[in-house]
């Protein structure tokens, strides 16, 4: 009876996470939930929280990379948030992305026209 049990486990397949399968380091299913509270659409896809976590994955590691070649150049081992700001300082793309008006919504929206 024992042998049995021993054979049903071995058939029964491993669980993996969203991030498992995407390959990714971030959690897609936290993404998942925090888009979900946010009510920031009515519908969302169940690709959207995958590409937004991969989205956030590359940022993080582009930023850190360049922090860690600005830590480099001042003869230290750690990143401290110094390297952190000075990598953003210097990177024109990402200075762009962080300053605090990138996102600003216009000042009057244009009104969509009504269809006869």
């Amino acid at each position: 009876m024992s042998r049995g049990r021993r054979i049903w486990n071995c058939h029964r397949s491993k669980r993996h996470s969203r991030s498992t399968r995407a390959e990714l380091q971030f959690p897609v299913s936290r993404v998942d939930r925090l888009l979900r509270e946010g009510q920031f659409a009515n519908r969302l896809s169940s690709a959207t929280p995958v590409f937004l976590t991969g989205i956030l994955e590359y940022l993080t590691a582009n930023i850190l990379d360049l922090a860690g070649k600005e830590a480099c150049a001042n003869h230290r081992i750690r990143i401290s948030p110094e390297h952190v700001q000075r990598a953003l300082i210097n990177n024109e793309n990402l200075r762009r992305l962080f300053e605090p008006n990138a996102f600003a919504q216009p000042a009057s929206a244009p009104t969509p026209r009504k269809r006869k």
